[in-house]
């Protein structure tokens, strides 16, 4: 309020920092620079980072990484959680507020373009789904099958079935909990118009998409050396868990073809190829993902893998000075 006239005046949207992109592209490395830069703290926004069980398999931020600058929202969810992209946005709404009220500028980093949009546009009104809803919709798929299973889905939920992968469990479940917890389809309360938009706060948003033979090189080498780093040791503590398999942890890129290694079943380069090649298609739809979806976002398409943390383009640091937008911290 401004003192003597009542009058209420509007505080101006609060600053946030946005580096998208699809894995291997150099996001980690941008996102230091830009906290180094600006009095920043990184806050994740990657879907298996948020998990504790797997730091080298989902390219986590190293320790000496972590120390150049705050870090939040990284392994701090056990992974027999499942986290959904409304309670990620719940928890960075959190962490971003605490960083503005640190002084200091939030810059959200991650490849989840499910997660990004959700904060910042807002998600759509699904009514909560009571967890029986959902452990009898798990217990079908498993008695089931998945094709079975989706085949059961289309005879209900066309609309929803003919959008989704047979091998798309989580997503599956989704679809048939939010069907027999509140007699729509999710389609249905998709078309909706989203709430909980964060009008309080200003992004600025950065997408590196390097050109494709450079990335799915990077992809194809840091998964190699993930494994020569330990990876199969995480990947036999996960599985020794015996969590169930319909949990996001365990559809971590890598994990399903390591396990394969440890059990036996192929020998290692075959796992490692086969990760390999997933890890190049997961990229090639974020890349999709990225340019349709995220038009308000500036893309880059130079540079990949740790580039960026040595040599951060200029033009972008440029345009987040010319933006004024730190001065709102």
């Amino acid at each position: 309020m401004t003192k003597g006239t009542g009058a209420t005046v509007a505080r101006p949207a609060r600053p946030v920092i946005v580096i998208a992109g699809p894995t291997a592209s150099g996001k980690s490395g941008l996102a230091v620079a830009i906290a180094r830069a600006f009095r920043g703290v990184v806050i994740n926004a990657d879907s298996m980072q948020i998990y504790r069980d797997l730091c080298l398999l989902t390219a986590r931020p190293s320790e000496a990484e972590e120390a150049q600058a705050p870090h939040r929202l990284y392994g701090v969810l056990d992974g027999a959680e499942a986290c959904s992209a409304g309670r990620w946005r719940d928890l960075a709404l959190a962490e971003i507020d605490a960083a503005h009220a640190a002084g200091l500028l939030p810059v959200l980093c991650g490849g989840t373009g499910l997660y990004l949009a959700t904060l910042m546009r807002g998600i759509a009104p699904v009514p909560a789904v009571p967890e029986s809803a959902r452990e009898e919709a798990t217990a079908l798929l498993r008695r089931l099958g998945n094709a079975a299973f989706h085949a059961a889905l289309a005879a209900r939920d066309p609309v929803m079935a003919g959008r989704l992968h047979p091998g798309n469990t989580q997503r599956l479940i989704r679809a048939w909990e939010v069907l027999a917890a509140t007699g729509r389809s999710l389609a249905d309360w998709q078309r909706a118009a989203p709430v909980g938009g964060a009008a309080h706060l200003d992004f600025q948003s950065f997408t590196l998409l390097p050109p494709r033979d450079a990335l799915y090189a990077a992809c194809d080498g840091r998964l190699r050396r993930m494994v020569e780093a330990g990876a199969l040791d995480e990947v036999a503590a996960l599985m020794a868990r015996g969590l169930a398999p319909a949990l996001p942890v365990m559809k971590a890129l890598g994990v399903r073809e390591l396990a394969a290694y440890l059990a036996g079943a192929v020998d290692l380069d075959a796992a490692i190829d086969a990760a390999q090649r997933e890890t190049r298609r997961y990229a090639k739809r974020q890349v999709t993902w990225f340019r349709h979806q995220m038009p308000e976002s500036e893309i880059f398409e130079t540079g990949v893998g740790a580039q960026y943390s040595t040599s951060p383009p200029d033009e972008i640091f440029s345009k987040i000075r010319q933006s004024g937008l730190t001065d709102a911290i």
